[in-house]
């Protein structure tokens, strides 16, 4: 099985970012594994497919086409916020790039589940959770600890 890594987060101004992270997690054969919305979950699976790799959309609603173009599989739950539970628990790790609530709540699951958890940047700030200043470091340590 390839490894999975859910990128979480949100923000347009962290997409850049995201996608980085996205690219960098194809190339290290990685699935990238998001929530399959916009902003950096689509720029995750931008730059997964930009590097040849693998995407899953864990959806929110209920129709298939709410999922960014970038999706390979999309998997519709129709539970709304409670998928985070199933993004989170989907990556063997997780990269947080931006976001909110929603995020700070995936994060809470990874780590609740035993996932290794990598803050890029700015992003929430959890005690005991590992940060990295750039997209390179943040696949790195998340690819170190697994």
């Amino acid at each position: 099985m390839e490894r999975q890594v859910s990128v979480i987060g949100s923000g347009r101004e962290h997409e850049a970012a995201a996608e980085e992270v996205g690219r960098l997690l194809a190339e290290r054969r990685c699935t990238v594994v998001t929530g399959g919305l916009g902003e950096v979950m689509a720029a995750a699976h931008r730059g997964a497919k930009s590097a040849g790799g693998t995407t899953i959309a864990i959806l929110p609603g209920e129709a298939h086409t709410d999922a960014n173009p970038w999706a390979d599989h999309v998997v519709v739950t129709g539970i709304g916020h409670a998928r985070n539970l199933a993004v989170a628990a989907s990556g063997h790790a997780v990269i947080a790039v931006g976001g909110s609530f929603g995020t700070l709540a995936e994060i809470a699951f990874a780590l609740r589940l035993g996932r290794p958890v990598v803050v890029l940047g700015d992003g929430p700030v959890v005690e005991g959770v590992p940060r990295a200043p750039t997209p390179a470091e943040a696949v790195e340590t998340v690819l170190a600890s697994f």
